[in-house]
């Protein structure tokens, strides 16, 4: 299923056109502007003073399937003060006041007769892998970001790979995505962002649209074109997701218990650094699945499930992975197309990229998918949905066993900020709620709820571990909860190992029977139950506040707008009366 040109959508009410649209799509016809390829980008960025060729060389298939040249080598494209993404910049166009919009527009308009007298380049994408949810996107932006052009089309897939199924396709009711950028934008007003220079992401999600201005972070291109893919998705009524899932399938292996649990599919939500991409692409679940069975993945990061044909859908074709556990010997390597804000060092005559965040945090890199192994563009509708926690409260795996407070736990997900974005050390330190792990929702929350209560309505099972770990004396003194514990539990609920009790706080939810959990990890029990915490007073004090954070956040969001699904929710999230 293919989007459709301005033209395709708007001709029947040409008036309705958006000016952002507008304004993008006057751009994007400049005959002036040529378009690029990824093979041209690559050229292009060789040139470019903040872009430095390693001599690590581009993983070949990868290489060959963009047309580079033979022996192409990795850039590393290098940042100044920010090296993150900046959510402070963004401005949701539909939300602004009348006098805001104007304002807005008028600046926009500017910053593009500005963009003018520049050489400007364009590339066009095809964002989705799956032929049933193809979107086609073009990026306009100034000669001298060429390197970001290279790593959307890396990151996207170039259009003309798949141009043959794309026009064959029925159309979707869903405008072509268009992104403008321009990193040396820097307006002298106080209304924008400044760190260093003005930055502004600016987002009109029902135009399909989005501006990217003073902000050379290639995650801003990423994530503002995922941002309307997945809103796009979600006007076509399927969920999205800032997740990754896998589907396994144990039919083949010898043990009979584990060939029981048949094919599954596994979802996680979370942002960075709480174990999303371990979870998903971990080969063997550190050595805890069964021999025989059999993995695909869809991706580790951005995905649509689909309700009604029961199906998820993939956005993109490589990963844009956070490097600061890879080693020079690390095996990721030789997968890699492209990095972002490396340090680097030579090493026997070659220059290097160094994996640790040397020069800086939030080092990243865009690897080709063929590092998960077998990888597909659609697998089964998720059996499992795992929230991803940063909440000393919870012990490392929670089941839930009332979908309304899987939803409500999903919807108020809570958790810390990262290094992958831009906010101060304050900030960092602070616990916050992030609704489905998602920081790039642009549409009403209710709407969200209403999709995952849909997702589990129709049979997905929702689950919680905690990443951070789990109270000891104090909300800082932890038991810690080691990812090889998180993945041997990720194994424990795929072949059903476990048995649950109602946890006696939560309604709703479910702990594992200590005879169950023992058996697969001795000691568990002793570690990180509830019921035997130190200060257990202020444990239950803590828990219960965190409980009321999670209502009042939900209660000052736009699910107010619908009363009767916001008190469902709220209901839920209680610990019981007899605390």
């Amino acid at each position: 299923m293919a989007s459709q040109s301005s033209y395709e959508y708007y001709k029947n009410a040409i008036p309705t056109m958006p000016p952002l649209r507008a304004m993008a799509e006057t751009l994007l016809c400049d005959p002036r502007i040529r378009t690029v390829d990824a093979a041209e980008a690559y050229r292009l960025a060789q040139n470019q003073s903040d872009v430095m060729m390693t001599d690590m060389p581009i993983y070949p298939p990868a290489a060959k399937r963009l047309g580079l040249p033979e022996g192409a080598r990795v850039p590393n494209n290098c940042h100044g003060r920010v090296v993150g993404r900046t959510a402070k910049a963004i401005r949701y166009y539909n939300r602004l006041s009348g006098a805001e919009q104007r304002k807005v527009l008028g600046d926009v308009r500017e910053a593009v007769f500005e963009m003018r007298p520049r050489p400007l380049i364009k590339a066009e994408a095809i964002i989705g892998l799956d032929r049933d949810l193809m979107i086609k996107a073009s990026f306009i932006t100034t000669e001298d970001d060429a390197v970001n052009v290279f790593n959307w089309l890396v990151n996207f897939t170039p259009y003309q790979e798949l141009a043959q199924i794309y026009e064959s396709s029925p159309k979707l009711p869903i405008q072509d995505i268009i992104v403008v950028a321009d990193n040396a934008w820097d307006l002298d007003d106080e209304y924008y962002h400044k760190q260093g220079q003005r930055m502004l992401a600016l987002v009109d999600e029902q135009a399909n649209v989005i501006f990217n201005f003073g902000m050379r972070y290639f995650g801003e291109r990423k994530k503002g074109t995922l941002t309307l893919a997945w809103t796009s998705g979600m006007r076509l009524n399927m969920a999205a997701c800032h997740g990754g899932i896998k589907e396994l399938d144990f039919s083949s292996c010898s043990d009979p218990a584990a060939q029981k649990a048949g094919k599954r599919s596994i979802a996680f939500f979370g942002l960075s650094g709480t174990g999303k991409s371990s979870h998903t692409n971990a080969s063997d679940n550190a050595g805890t699945l069964p021999e025989g069975f059999n993995k695909v993945v869809l991706h580790d990061d951005a995905f649509q499930i689909d309700c009604k044909n029961k199906v998820c859908r993939v956005w993109e074709p490589t990963l844009f992975d956070k490097t600061d556990s890879r080693s020079l010997d690390h095996p990721d390597w030789p997968y890699v197309i492209s990095v972002m804000n490396h340090a680097i060092l030579e090493v026997e005559g070659k220059k290097l990229p160094l994996g640790h965040d040397l020069r800086n945090p939030n080092g990243r890199a865009l690897l080709d998918r063929d590092l998960l192994g077998t990888s597909v563009n659609r697998c089964d509708f998720p059996h499992i949905m795992v929230w991803l926690m940063k909440d000393t409260c919870l012990p490392p795996i929670l089941k839930f066993s009332k979908r309304s407070l899987a939803v409500a736990m999903g919807a108020s997900l809570m958790t810390k900020r990262n290094m992958a974005e831009n906010v101060s050390e304050e900030e960092l330190q602070q616990l916050v709620f992030v609704p489905y792990a998602n920081p790039f929702r642009v549409y009403e929350l209710w709407k969200d709820v209403e999709a995952f209560l849909n997702v589990f309505e129709h049979g997905a099972t929702g689950y919680c571990f905690n990443s951070v770990g789990f109270w000891k004396s104090s909300d800082t003194e932890l038991t810690s909860i080691p990812l090889q514990t998180s993945l041997t539990l990720q194994t424990a609920i795929l072949l059903d190992q476990l048995e649950w009790e109602d946890w006696d706080i939560i309604q709703g939810a479910q702990l594992p029977t200590k005879e169950s959990i023992e058996a697969i990890l001795p000691g568990y029990y002793d570690r990180y139950n509830p019921a035997d915490v130190q200060n257990k007073a202020t444990y239950i004090a803590t828990l219960n506040d965190r409980f009321k954070q999670r209502r009042t956040f939900l209660q000052n969001s736009d699910l107010h707008e619908k009363p009767t699904l916001l008190a469902k929710l709220i209901h839920t999230l209680k610990l019981k009366d007899n605390l």
